[in-house]
Formats: structure tokens, C-alpha cells, sequence
């Protein structure tokens, strides 16, 4: 073990450099946020949460189908969803204002009904789904398939409803798999840049807004918003982290009993 852990240092070092590196870039004694920086982080707090959950809405019944179904339709779904997942950021962008810009078909139609999806609240939440979704549904997806068919069909057996098979059965089971998903859902979507630099630039999320201040006034102004940036992603990640731990212990704990 000890041997092991040694040979883990050089990656360990190599994670730790850049946030050691901020810490001692940031000017302490001078901290704080640049102007719209402000309105930048509740930007993103607040159109992620919507976003997440928005994700978590769309993606589970899609999840939980891939998991069950036979179907051929599973095929063509699942090499969809991996499309999304890899493609690139700004080329998702791009096909975003394809699709749904104002002199596009299907902008057009929407235009025609008074709703339009470009640098506006809708356009941004609307590109942190497709940031996020696929991530969240295969992972969810992984997470249904490891719930034993036989368990469910018990609780069928005994006259649950599908409902009750998936709030009792299904989402215990799943519970700290879900967890992990939600984890990094989070993070892709409130950090989401090339889709949003692309197709919604306005509201402007803290990542456009570093983008921004680093184009105007250098390296040295964005540390500000930076740390901000961590403090808004990283908290809810760690607590899914510590829920999976949770279920792992308590796991643990009936199998020795």
C-alpha cells in the first residue's frame, strides 16, 4: 500500500499545482469582484439550478427507459446521446443557432409565436441542457441497470405500482449513483462555456464574464470571480460525495451485521 502511495504522488502534485499556484497569485489584501461580476455569479447560481433540475426532469424517465427497454430503439437512442455527449462545446453552439436562431426554420416558427432563443434567459438554460443532459442520462441509465429486475418485480408482486416500485425500490438502490450523476451534471452545466459564449452570450454567466475580464484587463483581474467560481460549483458536488460515502458506510454496516 505504502508503495503504491508513493507512485500516486507525481499525479497528486501535478492536480494540487494549479490551485496552490491561485492561491498564492490571488492579491488577498486587494480582493474583489470586478463590476457585473456580481450579477454574473447569480446568473449562473440561479439559471444552473434551473437547468439541473430541468435535466434531472427530462433525462430520468429517458434513463430509466434505456435501462428496461428491448427495444431497437434503444440502439439509435443511445448513439444520439453519445453524439451529444462528444460533441465539441463551440461545434454544439454553432448547430444551436443552426437550429434555433432567429432566421433559422425552427427559429422562425418560434419567432412567429412570440419566443425567441437567442442571448436571453431561455437561450441560456436552454444551452446548459444540452451541456448537461447526456451526461446525466447515461449516467443514470448505468445507475437503473445495476437495480436487480427481480427486486422490482417483487415489489410488483406484492402490488406496488410502478410509482411506488420507482420511489421505494428503484431510487434507494440508486440513491448514491444518482448522487454522483447530479455531481457532475452541476459542474458541466454552471460551468458550461463554448455553448453559452456561442449561442447565449447575454445574460452573461460567470464564465463568459471571465472570458470578458480576461479579454479587457489581464490575468490579474479575473482571481476575484475565479474564486467565486469554485465556491458556487464545488459545494454541492462535495455533498453528493458525502451522501455516496454515507450509503457506502451504512452498507457496510448491515452486511457485517
Amino acid at each position: 500500500m505504502s508503495r503504491a502511495l508513493w507512485l500516486g504522488v507525481p499525479a497528486t502534485v501535478l492536480l494540487a499545482i494549479p490551485f496552490v499556484a491561485l492561491v498564492g497569485a490571488t492579491s488577498w489584501a486587494h480582493w474583489q469582484l470586478a463590476y457585473g461580476d456580481g450579477t454574473a455569479v447569480g446568473v449562473s447560481l440561479g439559471l444552473s439550478s434551473v437547468s439541473t433540475l430541468l435535466i434531472v426532469l427530462l433525462g430520468t424517465p429517458l434513463a430509466l427507459w434505456l435501462a428496461r427497454s428491448q427495444s431497437s430503439w434503444r440502439s439509435v437512442l443511445e448513439a444520439l446521446l453519445l453524439v451529444s455527449l462528444l460533441t465539441p462545446p463551440l461545434a454544439m453552439g454553432i448547430l444551436l443557432v443552426t437550429a434555433y436562431g432567429p432566421y433559422a426554420t425552427l427559429g422562425e416558427a418560434l419567432g412567429r409565436v412570440g419566443i425567441t432563443l437567442s442571448n436571453n434567459l431561455p437561450a441560456f438554460i436552454l444551452a446548459q441542457l444540452y451541456g448537461g443532459l447526456a451526461y446525466y442520462i447515461l449516467c443514470a441509465r448505468t445507475a437503473f441497470e445495476s437495480v436487480p429486475r427481480s427486486v422490482e418485480e417483487a415489489a410488483q408482486g406484492l402490488g406496488c405500482t410502478p410509482g411506488e416500485v420507482f420511489r421505494r425500490v428503484t431510487l434507494p438502490v440508486t440513491r448514491r449513483a444518482l448522487a454522483n450523476a447530479l455531481a457532475i451534471v452541476w459542474v458541466r452545466v454552471i460551468g458550461e462555456f463554448g455553448i453559452v459564449m456561442v449561442f447565449a452570450y447575454f445574460p452573461q454567466g460567470i464564465p463568459v464574464k471571465l472570458f470578458v475580464n480576461l479579454q479587457n484587463e489581464g490575468v490579474d483581474s479575473v482571481y476575484a470571480l475565479l474564486w467565486s467560481l469554485l465556491l458556487v460549483t464545488l459545494p454541492f458536488p462535495l455533498w453528493c460525495l458525502s451522501v455516496r460515502k454515507r450509503g457506502a458506510v451504512s452498507a457496510s454496516r448491515v452486511g457485517w451485521s
